[in-house]
């Protein structure tokens, strides 16, 4: 017997994937994690402080934050000669809503789904 599949608004020819997979791709990393959970903890934290928080030269740590810049999960501010990075909280509560719950979990409805 064949189970119905119930029938969603919610389709793959209408969900964007590459926007999340860019953004998933950016998470998948042990030392990118840790950068966002300091900026989580810290708030707005030059970059010139970063590389002593994290352990890690300079050149390593711009291209993991530019990573994270492109993926939209963090915000850069530039003073004078230093950038300063701050937690991209409207991305990074978006990514842990309801908004994914709604197109891994169609038989879920809750006021903030699709």
């Amino acid at each position: 017997m064949k189970k119905e599949i119930p029938v969603n608004a919610v389709t793959a020819s209408t969900v964007s994937f590459e926007k999340y997979e860019q953004k998933f791709k950016a998470l998948a990393d042990q030392k990118r994690l840790q950068i966002l959970f300091e900026l989580c903890q810290r708030g707005n934290t030059c970059v010139c402080d970063l590389t002593e928080i994290v352990e890690m030269p300079q050149s390593k740590l711009s291209y993991h934050l530019k990573i994270l810049l492109d993926a939209g999960l963090i915000t850069k501010e530039t003073k004078g000669t230093w950038s300063y990075y701050e937690l991209n909280s409207d991305e990074i509560g978006a990514l842990l809503s309801e908004q994914l719950c709604c197109i891994f979990r169609p038989n879920i409805k809750s006021p903030g789904c699709c």
